[in-house]
């Protein structure tokens, strides 16, 4: 299948940035997001994102107007058209998911495809809630989605394995890599990232050495970012989420448990570069 059509629901940093890639490839792409601000947010990030690209030399200003072009937003949910993929990106929450594609299934296409951006949560249990189960899939980017090339293609018990097909197709149209993996906790990243965000913040909480100096290590030793630089960059929110859905999925073993000073992070409202402090403070 051919996708041409796509729809991005959830315009926050993950939902732009998926909407952006899409739109740089020459897919008309609506962003859409109830939320009152949302999109117009999302529309100023991604024309300062287009041209720190076109300043860099790495994107020229007639293909950053065609993005542009290729782009409709809306806060509408009855402007919205059938499309041939739809992506979702908004809250961690499988109610919310949930809710969200069954308010699309008025527009919804036989052949459309529900792509879930969920970083934890069971793709079987969006299928078994939702009507087409054969046409949903996970499609996981990472943070931020114009710059990190690799996407868990998820399938789901039911998953049609033409689905998967396209969905891989298409990632590599968007020059990034697609790793296929089956439905289960945590998928294959999240579930490897662990060890390195709890290992990271046991030994904060023993005391045995500064968070500074744990992601100083870590970066020194390959690392591109320390492990408490990496949470403020996904969210501190977000991070935690994972962490629980991990937590919860494993019957609760005691190596997915979510450390006390990430809970007390989203209680105060630190949840990284987005509100300005997490583990650091910014400007």
């Amino acid at each position: 299948m051919s996708v041409y059509s796509i729809i991005v629901c959830g315009a926050g940093t993950m939902g732009s940035g998926i909407a952006q890639v899409s739109a740089m490839h020459g897919h008309q792409t609506t962003l859409f997001d109830p939320f009152p601000g949302a999109i117009e947010k999302a529309r100023r990030n991604i024309e300062g994102g287009l041209q720190g690209l076109v300043d860099k030399g790495k994107m020229s200003h007639p293909d950053a107007r065609q993005t542009l072009q290729n782009l409709t937003f809306t806060d509408q949910l009855e402007a919205l058209m059938p499309a041939d993929l739809v992506i979702e990106a908004i809250v961690e929450q499988l109610p919310a998911k949930i809710q969200l594609f069954a308010s699309l299934d008025s527009i919804r296409k036989p052949s459309t495809i529900w792509a879930s951006n969920t970083s934890s949560l069971s793709i079987n249990a969006l299928q078994h809630a939702l009507p087409g189960p054969e046409r949903i899939a996970g499609m996981h980017f990472f943070n931020p989605a114009v710059l990190m090339r690799l996407v868990e293609v998820v399938s789901g018990q039911l998953t049609d394995p033409s689905v998967l097909d396209t969905l891989r197709d298409l990632t590599l149209q968007w020059k990034k890599i697609p790793v296929l993996c089956k439905d289960a906790p945590g998928f294959i990243v999240n579930r490897v990232a662990r060890a390195y965000y709890l290992e990271a913040l046991h030994i904060l909480e023993e005391g045995s050495c500064t968070m500074e100096s744990i992601d100083h290590i870590a970066e020194a030793s390959g690392f591109k970012m320390g492990p408490f630089r990496l949470m403020d960059l996904i969210g501190n929110d977000i991070n935690l989420a994972v962490s629980q859905s991990l937590y919860e999925a494993s019957g609760f073993a005691p190596r997915f448990q979510p450390s006390s000073i990430q809970l007390a992070k989203v209680q105060a409202g630190e949840l990284g570069r987005k509100t300005a402090k997490g583990y650091y403070t910014y400007s």
